[in-house]
């Protein structure tokens, strides 16, 4: 069972503050506005220009196409599962309760922080909607797109799998984490700082308290032992 290491937790709390704050207080966001708009018209205008581009965005924010990440992830963990024998099978198992749990905890804490604000999709009147260019009734928008969910869920994962299987599994849990975070910036249903800034900050805050400390072990370990066929 892993011991607290507080001087990285103190660490990464004061990075993820330092990162939140770098962004709320400035006037309007400081430098981060000028960020986001630049990126938000970067893909909205090539959108526009490429029709297929348009489309491959769509569909990559399509509701349906959420299963294709949680495959990617469920696929990635179930390479180390195949591995184990019965036992270890439970135990990941129980992680990958743990996760979960960690996950949905961790998104109602960070919608907890007092920031309400439209996605660029509809902040900016010029926009162009993927949606309305394509036909294809997909995410385009958001009322209350801070912070970003979808990119908190997979930095839960790549964090957890880091923690629990080593540096190679982290960046792999990265990889998935660009792919799969990306389509929400492109289409403009996100602002990057939703997930470079609300997201990240949240699971530095977060996860630096659930997997530097023994917490995590103890929550799988509770679940494993009451799984059925565990002795």
């Amino acid at each position: 069972m892993r011991q607290s290491i507080f001087p990285a937790i103190i660490i990464l709390n004061l990075l993820g503050f330092c990162l939140f704050f770098s962004w709320y207080l400035p006037a309007n966001h400081g430098f981060w506005f000028s960020l986001d708009k630049s990126i938000f018209y970067i893909f909205n205008h090539e959108m526009v220009k490429s029709h297929a581009f348009a489309v491959f965005v769509a569909i990559t924010n399509y509701r349906g196409f959420d299963i294709v990440s949680f495959l990617a992830m469920a696929a990635y963990f179930y390479s180390f599962w195949r591995q184990k024998d019965h036992k270890g099978r439970m135990w990941m198992l129980a992680l990958g309760f743990t996760m979960l749990i960690t996950a949905v905890v961790l998104n109602q804490l960070g919608h907890l922080i007092p920031v309400s604000h439209r996605s660029p999709s509809l902040f900016f009147t010029d926009a162009q909607r993927a949606g309305v260019l394509t036909g294809i009734h997909t995410k385009d928008g958001s009322a209350d797109s801070f912070p970003g969910d979808h990119g908190m869920m997979l930095m839960i994962y790549a964090c957890f799998m880091g923690r629990y299987f080593g540096r190679k599994a982290f960046i792999v849990g990265l990889i998935i984490l660009g792919v799969f975070a990306l389509p929400r910036i492109m289409v403009g249903a996100h602002w990057f700082t939703d997930i470079a800034v609300g997201s990240l900050s949240v699971v530095l805050v977060g996860m630096s308290w659930c997997l530097l400390t023994p917490l995590t072990d103890i929550l799988i370990n509770k679940i494993y032992r009451k799984l059925p066929g565990v002795q």
